[in-house]
């Protein structure tokens, strides 16, 4: 899986705060010294203030996702997405994503090779025949890659963190999510320092389902 950023909100830390400073001032607020603006983030986010986050977006350009994970990135439904169509793009050379429990298992690995060959080569014979692309990608399965462009706010992104970076996400969606967050932390991190799942913030709320091991940020 390959994770790049190719668009955002120019210095989305000043965007917020003069967004939130709006709120407060008779007259537009001028830029904020970037210390200001990050205390005034931190502050903001420690109450919950989340709206003024939903001012700066973030884009991402994401390649060799499985189907199984993006549909799963989909549910997340306060975001825009691009996604390669099996549709019009010829698949007849794709490649499939193979879970780590699978690959470690020799015998696991040989049956799953074995199966998404003849998934593929089942597909190519369909479309040699004639078939449109559309009915034939019927037969592939969803370890099948896929590439698309994903953009959300600075708000729902933290939402996002909480629920897929939590341990028991499924890995390859939590893969993703580490990805993205090391990403956005760069560029912005009084907005993101404190994003992960609930248990960052002392409190898990599967209960007794919870894993036992609060997770540590980077």
């Amino acid at each position: 899986m390959e994770v790049s950023l190719i668009a955002h909100t120019p210095d989305p830390e000043q965007v917020v705060a003069r967004s939130a400073r709006v709120c407060y001032s008779f007259s537009p607020p001028q830029e904020v010294p970037i210390e200001e603006a990050r205390r005034l983030i931190r502050e903001l986010v420690s109450r919950g203030h989340y709206s003024v986050l939903e001012h700066a977006s973030f884009t991402f350009l994401i390649k060799g996702l499985s189907r199984v994970a993006s549909h799963q990135l989909v549910r997340h439904r306060i975001a825009s997405y691009s996604q390669q169509s099996q549709r019009y793009t010829d698949l007849t050379r794709t490649s499939f994503v193979i879970p780590p429990s699978i690959a470690k298992n020799q015998e696991a690995a040989e049956i799953f090779q074995e199966v998404v060959k003849v998934a593929l080569d089942a597909y190519n014979k369909m479309v040699e025949q004639g078939l449109p692309k559309e009915d034939a990608r019927f037969v592939l399965p969803q370890a099948v890659k896929t590439n698309l462009v994903f953009t959300a706010n600075a708000r729902e992104l933290l939402h996002f963190f909480s629920l897929r970076l939590c341990s028991r996400a499924q890995w390859e969606i939590r893969e993703l999510a580490f990805l993205m967050l090391n990403i956005v932390k760069e560029i912005a991190p009084s907005i993101f320092e404190e994003a992960g799942p609930p248990c960052v913030k002392g409190v898990c709320p599967e209960g007794e389902k919870g894993c036992g091991h609060p997770w540590k940020k980077n």
